[in-house]
């Protein structure tokens, strides 16, 4: 074939859905390495956060919590852990139906998803309620940590919020489809690392404290 006739040939090669495919580029969109990037740093954050919380503890001589204030009590953190461990099945379930071309499926799941999250914060308002009496964040190194910690993952959890509400505005308006469901992956991609980092939070606040020999 002549160079010519190369060129001539060129326009229906790429008009070709054939070679399309074989062009196409493959593996994870760019905006799902976006998102696994964006969760690294927020868990290299919460990491430092945990580190310094640990640090402070066991340079601290006497009780901890210190200043007289009470081991964690475990029924609202356990509460909150099961509604937010919860609400990732729902997603996952979401994720998967939309992938398979449901998209009613996805308004429903990400309702369920939005639903016991808002119930998480509730509980971590009334227990943040009952905390305020007992110390703050100013009494001492402790309270300082913990309401920066949990503060910091609730922020987390509001934003969430707030991404599942847009995807729930988009689904039903029809803007997912099986061929078109990124976001809603980065979304779910999200979520769960929301519910990981609280299990890490729950056993490092809340469970430790009462395993000291």
């Amino acid at each position: 074939m002549t160079t010519l006739d190369a060129a001539r040939a060129a326009p229906a090669a790429l008009g070709d859905p054939h070679a399309l495919a074989v062009e196409a580029p493959r593996g994870r969109p760019t905006g799902t390495w976006g998102m696994f990037l964006f969760v690294a740093t927020e868990a290299t954050l919460f990491a430092c956060l945990l580190a310094s919380y640990f640090y402070v503890r066991f340079t601290t001589s006497g009780d901890w919590p210190p200043g007289g204030i009470e081991d964690p009590k475990l029924l609202k953190p356990l509460i909150m852990t099961a509604l937010l461990l919860t609400s990732s099945v729902p997603m996952i379930w979401g994720d998967h139906a939309i992938r398979h071309g449901h998209p009613r499926r996805l308004v429903v799941a990400v309702a369920l998803t939005l639903l016991l999250g808002v119930a998480f914060l509730s509980v971590q308002a009334t227990e943040y309620a009952e905390k305020v009496r007992e110390f703050t964040p100013r009494d001492n190194a402790y309270g300082s940590l913990f309401y920066t910690i949990t503060t910091f993952h609730g922020f987390h959890v509001l934003t969430g919020l707030a991404m599942l509400a847009w995807v729930e505005v988009a689904a039903i308006r029809g803007k997912f489809s099986a061929g078109r469901h990124e976001r809603v992956r980065m979304v779910s991609i999200y979520w769960h690392f929301v519910d990981v980092v609280w299990i890490a939070i729950v056993l490092s606040l809340y469970v430790s404290p009462h395993l000291r020999s």
